[in-house]
């Protein structure tokens, strides 16, 4: 989404680095720069104003730093006014001492809400807890099937009633039952329009009195853009909302609704929706959304989503074998699976910091097919192949292409690859044992030096 937007401040900067220091006719050609590429993004424009009027304020009186160039010291301060535009810190649930935390979902019909219930008893989930679902959207059938296919396959218990009565009275008996087994959390889904109207808002407000959340919490649709502010803004007037779930921000929309709403609304986005599976939802990091946006990448992001689909062992299992002289083509089938788990390999890449730099802030073009074909090449080997490459002759590569329907000059461009890297791993292996043994000094690679 923000890819157009990191573009711009790329070049910004870039121009910025040119000059011996900071003053106030290159500031002011940079801001003017900042204010065209944030207003093009579909930022709300108050926003900007602000924003720029800060980043002026600050560059202007910034103590030189005789380590960073004019560049570095911008860059330094407009991540700075980023990340206070969107919130300072993650902000998460406000869970209830006395379980269930009862959380109410609100927004407009197409904004992704049902499923967005969905991704959120997922995450709870994943954080030991037992939540529950409530299909409070009488007036869509599809929305109750919804939802009930999507605890069906999360193992979450869904309330539904299909006679018709009011979605006050099923909140309240979901509650009930709640309570009976012992669930954590309670969310309710809530029936949305395709615009704001006042039968909707009255319907939810009752739903909110009855039940008295410790969450309110607005589902927007980021694609929107400026309707997505205007959307929240309203929203929060009529309920008082808590907070915001940004979805579809993998989309191809210009980015203005990530860094207008909490500006505006003065409510925290506590989520983003990052894709349509169940496991897309991410908590929201304003630290970590503005390295992306400046494209310094998102380690800290890469790490969680390593932890959260490796297991500890199996992944120092794969290293030791890496690097040693083991390492087989079964060892490189597990690696390529491993690293499939993370996700579309151009939004890994995006998260290593240097990459954006070292590709002019272009997208990395990895074909979504390369690694399909890649383990279905491996996939036709027999374990012994696998277990000892040495063996595969010519006739033996011609059945392999034959069998995973690619060709001789596909598996032997996989098995160049797996040569390489097996090599790359043996350097990188005596590295080690040369710096813990004295001979020599081992270190990372540093982007940006």
């Amino acid at each position: 989404m923000f890819n157009s937007l990191t573009d711009k401040f790329a070049t910004i900067f870039r121009n910025l680095g040119g000059y011996g220091k900071l003053s106030e006719e290159n500031v002011a050609e940079a801001l003017s720069a900042v204010r065209m590429a944030l207003l093009e993004a579909d930022v709300n424009f108050k926003v900007v104003k602000t924003f720029v009027s800060r980043v002026k304020e600050q560059a202007m009186g910034l103590a030189v730093h005789p380590g960073l160039n004019p560049s570095q010291q911008f860059v330094q301060v407009v991540h700075q006014e980023l990340v206070r535009v969107m919130g300072e810190q993650a902000v998460g649930l406000n869970y209830s001492g006395q379980p269930p935390t009862i959380v109410l979902v609100a927004g407009l019909q197409g904004s992704g809400k049902t499923t967005t219930v969905g991704k959120l008893a997922r995450h709870l989930k994943e954080q030991n807890k037992k939540p529950m679902l409530v299909a409070a959207d009488i007036y869509r059938p599809a929305a109750i099937d919804q939802l009930e296919t999507i605890g069906a396959q999360l193992g979450v218990e869904v309330y539904s009633d299909r006679s018709g009565r009011d979605p006050v009275g099923i909140a309240e008996d979901a509650l009930a039952l709640s309570m009976r087994k012992d669930c954590d959390v309670l969310i309710c889904d809530t029936a949305g329009r395709l615009h704001i109207d006042e039968e909707m808002m009255l319907e939810v407000a009752r739903i909110r009195d009855s039940l008295s959340p410790h969450e309110v919490l607005l589902v927007v649709d980021a694609m929107t853009g400026q309707d997505a502010v205007k959307v929240a803004t309203e929203f929060n007037q009529r309920l008082s909302i808590t907070g915001v779930i940004l979805t579809k921000l993998d989309g191809d929309a210009r980015g203005g609704a990530a860094l207008s709403i909490r500006e505006v609304t003065g409510k925290p986005i506590k989520y983003v929706g990052m894709g349509e599976k169940l496991d897309a939802l991410q908590p929201f990091h304003p630290d970590r959304m503005a390295q992306r946006i400046l494209g310094m990448g998102d380690v800290l992001t890469l790490i969680e989503k390593v932890q959260s689909n490796f297991d500890e062992k199996n992944v120092k299992d794969l290293q030791s074998r890496m690097l040693s002289n083991d390492f087989n083509l079964e060892d490189f089938l597990t690696q390529f699976r491993q690293v499939k788990k993370l996700g579309p390999l151009q939004d890994v890449l995006k998260m290593i910091p240097g990459v954006s730099q070292l590709t002019g802030g272009q997208d990395v073009d990895v074909d979504p097919k390369m690694m399909g074909r890649a383990e279905a090449i491996i996939s036709s080997m027999t374990r012994k192949e696998r277990l000892k490459p040495q063996l595969l002759d010519g006739s033996r590569r011609k059945r392999i292409a034959k069998g995973s329907g690619t060709s001789v000059q596909e598996v032997n461009q996989l098995l160049k690859q797996f040569y390489e890297t097996k090599q790359m791993m043996k350097q990188f292996s005596g590295m080690i044992r040369g710096a813990k043994k004295g001979k020599g000094r081992f270190r990372l690679p540093f982007f940006g030096r």
